[in-house]
């Protein structure tokens, strides 16, 4: 049987919550191993919708163990809410259901007070549209080796100790954005209120994950964000703080690369982002408005509008590259619905030289402007489709065509937010 990885392969927003949801019926274990609660997930279950940011999506399927592993940042206080949030929704939560790695580093209230002040006081053009909830600071700390673990909650004097070194760092970057001195001994305090509620869920997640592999157990891995916030191959500096693409599943949770199966990458049938940054097949036209408002393009976090525009056949080949996908889930197809012509990006124009794929230079990608290849649209409705024969002809040619333009095969098909309105191509959990 085989462990899959789920990663976002464009800007995020690829309707992940629902493809993790789905493939947690087939798993034993589903560990998130990056991010913070700057991403969201949203579930259709049974027209109930539950909204997640931190917990796992694994976490609404009984019967299942939903790891957070030590790729992640966590916000203890939202965890808490968060997890009250989705009890009062019905869904049991506790630590045989629930478990956080010990090495998980924290985000605390100085992180976000930080993120929003350089972002305020950013000057134009630099902004890089943080949501401002502390996840860059807090990763930042995390690699300048002063952060705080959720096994010093569980120590007192240790806590003191990365308190203070973090203060060491973090006021005098206060003072040169006028913000005010931490106050030391009110965040140790509300550290201390804290600890109670997060170290029960505590736990050395490698060891649990390694003893459920060796037992046969499948496990799912989950990742936020998309492949293009890759802090290293995403279109830098406008993304994430942390690795986004597969190769971090293993890391993020203190597995081996052998754990890893089969990589399944979360793909829309057309393109979004949110927040600042190049964006070549961008629409600010009719277009684009229609497939904002068909898609509901808002993010589950912050609200923002997205940004959208037609297929990026050139980025989606790129993010299946370094992520070594082995098969997509294509989801919202039904947007597309109602079309006379489709676009689909497959390949850059940068001064008057054709290029295959995005460059790394940020100069560079600001001057790329696409080449389209036009395809005929659909006037029937692909919404709920649950087998190909559902599918008007126009529409599997649309599937076909990105599938030989990304140089990856298509395993799922998502016609509509609830889970059942999938079509399964191939199993990604049969090895």
């Amino acid at each position: 049987m085989a462990n899959v990885v789920v990663v976002g392969a464009q800007w995020g927003d690829e309707g992940k919550g629902k493809i993790v949801d789905w493939l947690s019926e087939r798993a034993d274990v589903i560990a998130r191993f990056q991010g913070g609660h700057n991403a969201g997930h949203t579930l259709v279950i049974d027209g109930k919708v539950y909204k997640l940011n931190a917990l796992p999506s694994g976490v609404v399927r009984g019967g299942k163990l939903s790891v957070i592993g030590n790729g992640v940042v966590l916000d203890p206080w939202h965890l808490l809410k968060e997890i009250e949030t989705i009890r009062e929704q019905g869904v049991e939560i506790t630590p045989e259901t629930l478990m956080i790695a010990e090495n998980t580093p924290l985000i605390l209230p100085i992180h976000g007070e930080l993120d929003r002040a350089r972002e305020e006081a950013a000057s134009s053009g630099t902004k890089i549209g943080t949501t401002g909830r502390g996840i860059g600071p807090a990763y930042e700390d995390k690699v300048g080796r002063r952060s705080v673990r959720v096994a010093d909650l569980a120590d007192p004097a240790t806590l003191e100790a990365r308190v203070d070194r973090a203060l060491q760092h973090h006021d005098p970057l206060r003072r040169g954005l006028g913000i005010e001195p931490v106050s030391r001994d009110a965040l140790l305090a509300q550290l201390r209120e804290v600890a109670p509620g997060i170290l029960q869920y505590a736990a050395p997640v490698w060891k649990v994950l390694g003893e459920k592999r060796k037992a046969g157990k499948r496990i799912l891995f989950e990742g936020a964000q998309g492949a293009l916030l890759d802090i290293d191959f995403g279109t830098y500096p406008f993304v994430t703080s942390s690795n986004v693409i597969a190769g971090q599943a293993a890391t993020g949770v203190g597995m081996g690369p052998g754990s890893v199966n089969y990589v399944l990458g979360i793909v829309k049938a057309y393109t979004t982002r949110v927040g600042e940054g190049p964006f070549p097949t961008e629409l600010e036209d009719a277009n684009g408005q229609r497939l904002g408002e068909r898609g509901h393009e808002f993010g589950t976090v912050t609200g923002r509008k997205r940004r959208c525009g037609w297929f990026d056949a050139v980025l989606v080949r790129q993010t299946c590259a370094t992520s070594g996908v082995t098969g997509i889930a294509l989801t919202k197809l039904d947007v597309l619905d109602g079309f006379d012509t489709l676009r689909i990006c497959v390949g850059y124009d940068l001064d008057g030289q054709k290029m295959e794929y995005l460059p790394t230079a940020a100069d560079h990608q600001a001057r790329c402007t696409p080449i389209y290849e036009e395809m005929p649209g659909w006037s029937e409705s692909t919404e709920g489709a649950r087998s190909w024969a559902e599918l008007p002809a126009n529409a599997i040619k649309y599937v076909r065509r990105v599938e030989e333009l990304i140089q990856c095969p298509v395993a799922l098909l998502s016609t509509s937010p609830e889970r059942e309105d999938t079509i399964l191509v191939t199993d990604p959990f049969v090895d």
